[in-house]
């Protein structure tokens, strides 16, 4: 059996992270994700889907994402049922991550700076990243003896 669900939004709202009573870290987020299709005439619909992080994971979403972050969430599709105060059975869906990663660079969100993120990883800037003060994240070496190295 396969249970595997990738999604790419925007968060509605900035993570809230909990801790369970062993101190295990959980954050809880929401993705608006735009559906890959219209109909003609017509805008596309944003679906709003719940998403719970733990542990590492869960640390890692509360520190570098925020309300408006894109993201891309992997991880399993998990039905829970529960009773709401006037004793109803109610059935929620939510997507339990065991990647996120960063959707967009620090660049791309204008924040002003010169950094580069790469999946899963924090931002390095420029000057840190070995990079010269060019756009390219890539620096070139300088030993250079025309040799192929294999």
């Amino acid at each position: 059996m396969l249970n595997h669900i990738v999604i790419m939004g925007r968060l509605t709202r900035d993570p809230e992270l909990r801790y369970t009573q062993s101190q295990t870290a959980v954050a809880s987020f929401r993705l608006a994700v735009e559906r890959d299709y219209a109909g003609q005439g017509q805008e596309r619909q944003t679906d709003f889907i719940d998403c719970v992080a733990w542990r590492g994971t869960g640390e890692f979403v509360s520190k570098y994402f925020q309300k408006g972050s894109m993201a891309v969430v992997s991880g399993r599709l998990q039905l829970r049922e529960w009773t709401d105060r006037d004793n109803n059975r109610r059935t929620t869906a939510e997507v339990v991550a065991d990647n996120v990663y960063f959707g967009e660079s620090k660049r791309d969100q204008g924040s002003g700076q010169r950094s580069y993120q790469t999946a899963g990883s924090p931002a390095q800037s420029a000057s840190t990243a070995g990079t010269s003060q060019t756009a390219s994240a890539f620096t070139e070496l300088d030993d250079d003896d025309g040799e192929i190295p294999f």
